[in-house]
């Protein structure tokens, strides 16, 4: 395993994408990842108007839901980065901050993508609109992506996903979405936003990027926290106040994200700052191993 503070301080993200990819690959069965889309999983589950000669009847004995062999369809397949760039992913956990480990994790995802000969796509959401590079397959797209990622700065908000949806919509090829944020939102703008995914005919992943800090309620050595979207400032006394109930509210929060996410069918991970990135990313396959079958 990799630390993640070694990988973050890294500021060649060709060099840390490389490093985070090679110790993931360690550490698995390289089989388990051969193929288009990050094959993350052989199957997918039954969508209208798939062939059926495809349904695999023995998982759907085991789990009661339909299944449709991967490797039986067509593998050509475009991943498509989604990065939240609002202002609250600038909160900082020690050395570095949420958008640090969140550009390290697209930089890993998709050099591991492009090396599979898939096609990436990076969309960027901040101040209410989205930047986009339209996904290809080429070292020269791969070094783009790279320096846009480089590039990022949080700020503002996602804002209303009606602005941008046309982006999404249209597009006939299957395609694996990758969603990296740190679910925080003012006004349902995320799961606005997963709604919309959800509705689509492809697969999509959501990374939920949280610092140490956060889950433990931990600022020592701060006065104060601030809402980094908001501006609202609130002193640590009173923010920490009742810590058993601080620690219960974050339960609950985290396991209703994660029941959002999973009621629309959609794949979610938690991505702690301080684990090993390339650890998480394996606990993430063998998760999704295990609910395909």
């Amino acid at each position: 395993m990799i630390r993640p503070e070694d990988i973050l301080a890294i500021k060649d993200l060709s060099l840390a994408a490389r490093q985070t990819i090679d110790g993931f690959m360690n550490g698995i069965n390289k089989s388990s990842v051969k193929g288009p889309g990050l094959e993350f999983s052989q199957y997918r589950s039954y969508q209208p108007g798939d062939d059926l000669r495809w349904l695999d009847w023995k998982r759907y004995a085991r789990s009661d839901r339909y299944y449709i062999r991967e490797s039986e369809v067509e593998t050509s397949i475009s991943v498509r980065l989604l990065v939240d760039a609002s202002r609250s992913m600038d909160h900082r956990d020690g050395a570095f901050t949420k958008i640090d480990y969140a550009r390290h994790l697209a930089a890993a995802l998709a050099w591991l993508a492009n090396s599979q000969g898939d096609a990436i796509g990076l969309y960027v959401f901040r101040e209410g609109q989205v930047s986009s590079l339209p996904a290809r397959k080429d070292a020269q797209h791969l070094a783009r992506t790279f320096h846009q990622l480089e590039a990022i700065t949080p700020q503002g908000r996602i804002g209303d996903p009606i602005n941008y949806q046309s982006i999404f919509l249209g597009e006939q090829r299957r395609e694996l979405l990758i969603f990296i944020t740190d679910f925080y939102e003012q006004d349902g703008e995320i799961s606005k936003l997963l709604e919309l995914l959800a509705s689509l005919r492809h697969e999509v992943i959501v990374f939920h990027v949280m610092g140490r800090n956060e889950l433990q309620g931990d600022y020592s050595g701060y006065s104060q926290v601030e809402d980094l979207e908001t501006g609202e400032q609130m002193p640590v006394g009173a923010a920490m106040a009742g810590r058993d109930d601080y620690d219960e509210r974050m339960r609950a929060w985290l396991a209703a994200v994660r029941m959002q996410c999973l009621d629309r069918h959609i794949a979610y991970q938690l991505m702690r700052m301080d684990q090993p990135m390339d650890q998480a990313l394996r606990d993430f396959l063998k998760q999704r191993q295990q609910i395909t079958g």
